[in-house]
């Protein structure tokens, strides 16, 4: 009796037993595995070859503004910080004018990569995201803390260019030449400078990651972001016109600004005044030598040559973030409340006392919001099922309110 044939796939081999779905062609098999991956490698090649039949094909055509018309472009959305708008105004202008010269001499324009030092909610991703509403240029925004050196669990850096990618649509040459922020830049900083048994793949580590994508380099990049794997397509990037932008709150380095920076001077000519206010803004004083300090290597810093500051928020500014922005908060929430049929007011004496709350727990703009929700969380939760026209938040109604929050509870440092 003939022994029965096995049958098995003609590609990679696995039997019937072993597989879901094998089908049957004029001499061979193949099974649902290598049916899904062929799909994927000519889905792969399709976008590649229209790619190289239409290079220019892109949507995103270079349209550029002055630097003082992306300054008031910031104006709306940014309160303050008129030293750090200036920066990025003229580092997105200079990005724009290295994208469209013509090389005609030897001169190369080399591109100046940024690093903003500011506390918490100062405004510094605020003022990432405001840039990106108005750039006609590929923009996105990662996250320092998810990298970790190669080789370990977290992402690689060369993700931070996927997320790129995704955002033109795989247009390799509008990646190229894009332009990528980097929250929380202050997270990987060295831990510290004594040896260890431990490794700091979250630290130094990706600080020398870093390196080759701030300089300009071709870098190979996962498709889909993560970790790299031998049997996945890479896609090739150049990031030499890739303008990358570095921002964080450097917890601390007030203290190492301080040292270096003399604010306690003594004697019959001394500016008390100018003293005081120098004490209270030591971060105009930074500079690259404060964030050796703090922890990021010299390679790095060389290569984020522009550094600028933004301004702690005085009660004045916080009271201008309330109500003056396109999208400040009370705009929000009359928004919220319109959309329920209800008109929402506010006494101005509000506004002074939620100000004055959020400089007590130095939490910045972003302490304003949460000092709203607890002011108006009830009235978001009972209205809706009342039939009322307006509503009017009082001083008096605004402390209840606060008070009986849990937020109140905080103690202020």
């Amino acid at each position: 009796m003939a022994k029965q044939q096995v049958l098995h796939c003609s590609f990679c081999g696995r039997s019937r037993d072993e597989v879901k779905i094998l089908i049957a062609g004029q001499d061979g098999h193949i099974c649902e595995n290598c049916v899904e991956h062929a799909q994927d490698i000519i889905a792969q090649e399709i976008t590649n070859t229209s790619d190289s039949k239409h290079p220019a094909s892109s949507s995103y055509k270079l349209s550029v503004k002055k630097p003082i018309e992306i300054k008031k472009f910031l104006d709306e959305y940014v309160i303050g910080q008129d030293d750090a708008k200036k920066i990025l105004a003229v580092a997105v202008y200079n990005h724009y004018k290295r994208l469209n010269q013509k090389i005609e001499n030897e001169v190369e324009i080399e591109k100046s990569n940024i690093v903003m030092v500011g506390e918490t909610g100062t405004g510094k991703t605020l003022l990432a995201k405001s840039i990106a509403r108005m750039l006609n240029v590929p923009f996105t925004i990662v996250d320092a803390t998810v990298f970790t050196e190669a080789g370990y669990v977290g992402e690689d850096v060369e993700s931070m260019l996927t997320r790129l990618l995704q955002v033109c649509n795989y247009d390799v040459q509008a990646a190229e030449k894009g332009i990528v922020y980097i929250d929380e830049i202050d997270k990987i900083a060295r831990k510290s400078d004594n040896p260890s048994i431990t490794r700091d793949v979250s630290g130094e580590g990706v600080q020398q990651g870093l390196l080759k994508l701030l300089e300009g380099s071709e870098v190979l990049v996962p498709p889909q972001g993560g970790r790299k794997h031998p049997e996945q397509k890479l896609i090739k990037i150049n990031t030499q016109n890739i303008l990358f932008i570095c921002g964080g709150a450097f917890n601390g380095i007030d203290r190492i600004i301080a040292r270096r920076v003399n604010t306690n001077a003594i004697g019959f000519n001394v500016n008390k005044e100018l003293q005081e206010y120098q004490e209270k803004n030591l971060l105009q004083f930074v500079n690259s030598v404060d964030l050796k300090q703090f922890g990021l290597i010299p390679e790095l810093l060389g290569r984020l040559p522009v550094v600028t500051y933004l301004n702690p928020l005085d009660a004045e500014t916080l009271r201008n973030i309330l109500t003056e922005p396109k999208n400040s908060l009370v705009k929000q929430f009359t928004r919220l409340f319109e959309i329920e049929g209800i008109a929402l007011k506010f006494d101005p004496a509000v506004f002074d006392f939620m100000v004055q709350k959020a400089l007590e727990y130095k939490l910045g703009a972003r302490g304003l919001r949460s000092i709203c929700e607890s002011i108006l969380t009830d009235a978001m939760y009972e209205l809706p099922s009342q039939k009322v026209k307006s509503f009017e938040v009082t001083l008096e109604y605004a402390e209840r309110k606060f008070n009986t929050s849990k937020l109140s509870m905080l103690k202020v440092a």
